[in-house]
């Protein structure tokens, strides 16, 4: 099997776009024929995944549509993979799970594999909750699903988290092509932040309420006092953007929070910044985590999904298991003071994943899902 069809609909370049990066560039090293089909509403200009992928050189098509469930297009994006000679759809998304899961396996006639990047169960009576229910009801119709983390298991539904369909496979990373990236000079704004403010704190992800940006913000104003040239970059957009805006006001911080909304520089703000911030109330294996890790950048998260059996608990970062704002302010503390410390857990988190969340051992993986998929 050479020809794989990985269907995403991006809004940004975070964890699930980056480990779709990484995974189609170890799979060309491979051999294979990957194909990226990156959708996007009828009047999208390129989106990030697409520029990015470009300038990887990874094969990448751009498929604009109609938003909403659209099961017309749906089949013929369906009968373009049939034509155009793939061999197996790899959903990276809960849209594609429904909008083609939802076709029967003799008019798909391609098996599929479903990443669960993440599992946030949205409010009740919305258009996200009733994909999440169609979402539950097909994935048990796919041949493999696949989730980044054994806490995920805790997160999905239980008939889902018992199947023999399901497997965990860690999220990977090529360590080299990220500490090159690393090396990009900063756009002028997001530099002159930098030079003006000491320590820098990076938040990154989506303005969402599950990555619990809001006590971050609640930190900074306790540690405004012990470091008055401190400063957070929050970096991504989302639905919680005005939200914040209104509490950094409320907390007189607009001169100490800038938030640029989505960078494709994260590498390069990692390398720049002080600590990573990760005040998140849910998680699987953030891709953020392990390149603050690759980049030497220490981290303060909640220990939630994941993070903690990454870190090695305490080894590897700083764990926050009361995840409120006075908390996390105390173990950013810690970390900014103890200079002796912070260098052990820094070269512990390096080490780790270098050694067990590689790209090639995550390509490797998702081979044999994608033979069992086939059987």
């Amino acid at each position: 099997m050479e020809k794989v069809l990985h269907l995403i609909d991006s809004g940004g370049l975070y964890g699930a776009e980056k480990m779709l990066l990484t995974l189609v560039s170890q799979q060309m090293a491979m051999g294979l024929s990957p194909m990226i089909l990156s959708a996007g509403e009828l009047d999208a200009g390129d989106k990030a995944i697409e520029v990015e992928a470009r300038r990887l050189g990874l094969p990448v098509h751009p498929w604009r549509m109609r938003p909403g469930f659209n099961p017309s297009e749906a089949l013929r994006i369906l009968r373009w993979a049939q034509a155009e000679g793939y061999e197996l759809l790899h959903s990276h998304g809960y849209k594609f799970n429904v909008l083609l899961g939802m076709w029967p396996a003799f008019m798909r006639r391609l098996p599929m594999v479903a990443t669960l990047h993440g599992y946030v169960k949205a409010a009740r009576y919305t258009r996200a909750w009733l994909y999440e229910a169609l979402d539950r009801m097909i994935l048990r119709r796919l041949n493999r699903i696949v989730v980044v983390s054994e806490a995920m298991r805790f997160d999905i539904p239980p008939g889902i988290a018992r199947s023999s369909a399901l497997t965990v496979i860690p999220n990977g990373l090529d360590t080299e092509s990220l500490r090159e990236t690393a090396k990009t000079p900063l756009p002028q704004a997001l530099q002159v932040f930098i030079d003006n403010h000491h320590p820098i704190l990076l938040g990154v992800g989506r303005l969402s309420r599950e990555k619990g940006f809001e006590r971050l913000v609640g930190a900074l104003a306790l540690l405004k006092a012990r470091f008055p040239g401190i400063g957070l970059m929050l970096v991504g957009e989302g639905r919680e953007r005005q939200a914040l805006t209104d509490q950094i006001v409320t907390e007189g911080l607009q001169q100490q929070v800038m938030m640029p909304g989505y960078c494709d520089t994260v590498p390069a703000l990692m390398a720049a910044a002080d600590v990573l911030c990760m005040p998140s109330r849910t998680e699987g294996l953030p891709i953020s985590l392990l390149e603050a890790m690759a980049l030497e950048l220490p981290v303060v998260a909640s220990n939630v999904g994941e993070i903690g059996a990454v870190l090695g608990n305490d080894c590897g970062g700083y764990l926050v298991d009361a995840t409120e704002s006075a908390s996390l302010a105390n173990s950013i503390v810690d970390c900014l003071t103890d200079e002796q410390e912070r260098g052990k857990r820094v070269a512990w988190a390096r080490s780790r994943v270098e050694r067990d969340f590689s790209g090639e051992a995550m390509c490797q993986r998702y081979m044999t899902v994608y033979e069992q998929a086939h059987r």
